[in-house]
């Protein structure tokens, strides 16, 4: 459970379906990006699966997972290291009447054993932290700068933590910086996570245009083969209106 000797912080009421999901969020800190978005529906849901959001934010992986495939899910377990953000999440989970399924640790990913067993998921999901420490934009926003960079956690100890929890056999997903992605997939294969499906994410069509991130399911103790599946564009062209896939995954 959540420690409630949390901070007075004015919150955000946002939306997303049209407003069917509610999702609260601190007005000054960490706040959710299109990266939750995106990774949430590249998700796969099977019937009975218990997933496991390691660093999960104000939730929104599980809120998404939970408004759009609830029926199938047994449940989503939360792990986030601020007490913050662990209170968004419980709260969030509640507002949406997701609570009997969902439930929140505030914990080190690292101490996460000390709470449940190895090899208790089905899937396990994961948007980490993008900047090395010392890399990237760094906000003077506290919350912020350890919900964007590897401080607490490192991208190795994201995916053995992620390896250690799930099944034989199950699967892991994450969204990443596509530079990175060969760092990712030879960290990933020390702890016998086999890549399965790559999906570079652009911003938008153009000749010449690099890929941002890449979305990835790795299958524990998987074979070899991968399907380097289509590009994703997030807008339809510099400047302009959000792809039609992107916008059916706020519908």
């Amino acid at each position: 459970m959540v420690d409630h000797d949390r901070e007075n912080r004015e919150l955000t009421e946002d939306t997303l379906f049209n407003g069917r999901l509610v999702c609260y969020q601190h007005k000054e800190g960490y706040r959710f990006s299109i990266d939750s978005v995106l990774l949430a529906h590249f998700t796969t849901v099977k019937k009975g699966d218990c997933i496991l959001d390691l660093g999960s934010g104000c939730g929104i992986l599980g809120l998404i997972l939970m408004y759009r495939h609830g029926s199938r899910i047994a449940s989503i377990t939360a792990v986030e290291i601020q007490i913050s953000l662990a209170a968004l999440t419980e709260k969030n989970f509640m507002a949406n009447g997701f609570d009997r399924s969902c439930s929140v640790y505030r914990a080190d990913i690292r101490n996460l054993f000390d709470y449940c067993q190895r090899g208790s998921f089905s899937k396990v999901i994961c948007n980490p932290p993008f900047y090395r420490s010392g890399r990237g934009r760094v906000s003077v926003n506290e919350e912020s700068l350890l919900a964007r960079h590897q401080i607490s956690c490192s991208l190795t100890e994201f995916l053995a933590v992620a390896a250690a929890a799930v099944k034989n056999r199950g699967s892991v997903y994450f969204i990443y910086p596509a530079t990175e992605l060969a760092e990712l997939i030879q960290d990933a294969k020390k702890y016998g996570l086999e890549p399965k499906q790559i999906r570079f994410v652009y911003s938008y069509p153009g000749r010449g245009k690099s890929a941002e991130l890449v979305l990835i399911s790795f299958l524990k103790n998987g074979g070899p083969g991968v399907d380097i599946m289509r590009p994703l564009h997030i807008y339809e062209e510099k400047n302009g209106e959000y792809d039609q896939e992107v916008v059916s995954y706020y519908e």
